[in-house]
């Protein structure tokens, strides 16, 4: 683990230089322990694939921090290290990571790129959504837009490069691929995915606590729903 400046209000700690799940677990237990006691003068921190960077507010941790000189930033780094250092007595976090179900219709209106997902592995549209049904994905971060995850997990045979043109508007829900990664949009936007499916389940709602469904950690299964019973859970949501 490195824990090192990032800018002149934040620390970057890494905890690896590839992306697996084994490290998004370190990330995710550093973050969860951090939640329990954070120090005076904390903004917030953003967790990725292989790292989090806490910001801070050096005005406030110099106040409320030591009095032997050492500057808020040092004092940042030397409280983040004496907190990695109780991490080896963490429990197990396997066992707590959250399942979260996300219902999907796929293709049709929903899904307008399943065909041609389909088409370029040679596969039928069957096929492709059983086997995107199939895995448990995890929830590497959120980003690009609120509450959008980018998931781990895609099967091999279902990566599909982004579209050569891109959407200037993307339906909320819609489920997608992008090379290597599967994720869905919270937010109507533009985007360059492929598109295969849609959830009538809400991931981001800015007047919730929390406003987003997933979350760091979380893992993730689709599963496959009819467009009467998207229909019904739409209108539930509603």
């Amino acid at each position: 683990m490195v824990i090192e400046p990032f800018g002149d209000q934040a620390v970057r700690v890494i905890f690896g230089d590839r992306i697996a799940p084994e490290i998004q677990m370190k990330v995710n237990q550093f973050t969860e322990r951090f939640d329990r006691s954070p120090f005076k003068g904390f903004v917030e921190y953003v967790p990725a694939y292989t790292n989090v960077v806490f910001y801070y507010n050096p005005i406030e941790v110099s106040r409320s921090g030591k009095k032997d000189g050492s500057s808020a930033q040092q004092q940042v780094i030397d409280y983040l290290n004496q907190l990695s250092g109780q991490m080896s007595n963490e429990p197990d976090q396997e066992a707590k990571r959250r399942v979260v179900h996300i219902p999907v219709c796929y293709g049709g209106e929903f899904g307008p790129d399943l065909d041609e997902v389909a088409h370029v592995h040679h596969l039928t549209p069957r096929e492709v959504i059983e086997k995107h049904t199939k895995p448990q994905y995890l929830v590497y971060m959120l980003g690009f837009a609120p509450g959008f995850p980018f998931l781990g997990g895609l099967p091999e045979e279902l990566a599909t490069p982004r579209r050569a043109n891109p959407r200037l508007k993307i339906a909320a829900g819609s489920v997608g691929i992008a090379g290597k990664q599967t994720g869905a949009y919270p937010l109507d936007s533009p985007g360059g995915w492929q598109i295969i499916g849609r959830t009538p389940v809400p991931l981001f709602q800015p007047e919730s606590d929390p406003p987003t469904l997933l979350k760091a950690g979380d893992r993730v299964v689709f599963d496959a729903i009819s467009e009467p019973e998207y229909l019904r859970i739409k209108e539930e949501q509603a």
